[in-house]
């Protein structure tokens, strides 16, 4: 679906815009349904969003002819046309998502921070940056506000509170675990 936004961008057609407008009346379905069961969301798409992308098929097939073949729209089309089965399976599963946003969205953080790590500089910084991203990222899977955490461990070492023999106590897990166990400790 994002093809008919280059397109649209590309080629100012307003046949794109009229495509995107379609589009925009499936995700505002969408919207709507987001939080319903499985089933909800199978029946609203089966009953409303499903007569939008046949329409939307059939005007693409009609609009198809009429376009020069090496336009930027016309390789739009042949793209949405060619995966058109893979692009509504969503219509007949409730589970899924009618795009892949939110897994681009979950691993956008990764892909920026393998990027990042090329400016490393060198061998040790490369450690250095492996071990940083280490932390905060366990700190995240803990459930922990990752620069409280950096900050805490890090004042400690830095002070001496947390003598060598004890770093283990520093770790994402325990040092969550710390305050609950102060509190039955005091009680």
């Amino acid at each position: 679906m994002d093809d008919a936004h280059e397109a649209s961008k590309t080629t100012n057609s307003p046949f794109a815009a009229e495509v995107i407008e379609r589009i925009a009346a499936v995700y505002a379905i969408e919207e709507r349904i987001r939080g319903l069961g499985v089933g909800g969301r199978r029946a609203t798409r089966q009953a409303e969003t499903k007569p939008l992308m046949e329409a939307l098929k059939a005007r693409l097939i009609a609009v198809k002819d009429g376009i020069s073949r090496r336009s930027t729209l016309i390789k739009a089309i042949d793209y949405m046309l060619e995966r058109w089965q893979g692009l509504t399976v969503f219509l007949d599963d409730g589970r899924l998502e009618p795009d892949t946003n939110t897994v681009e969205r979950s691993i956008r953080p990764i892909a920026i921070g393998k990027k990042n790590s090329l400016f490393s500089g060198d061998e040790g910084g490369g450690e250095t940056w492996a071990i940083l991203a280490s932390l905060l990222n366990t700190a995240k899977l803990n459930g922990l506000d990752p620069e409280a955490y950096l900050v805490d461990v890090l004042e400690r070492m830095v002070s001496g509170a947390t003598k060598a023999n004890q770093l283990h106590e520093l770790l994402a897990w325990n040092w969550k675990a710390a305050p609950e166990a102060e509190k039955r400790a005091a009680a």
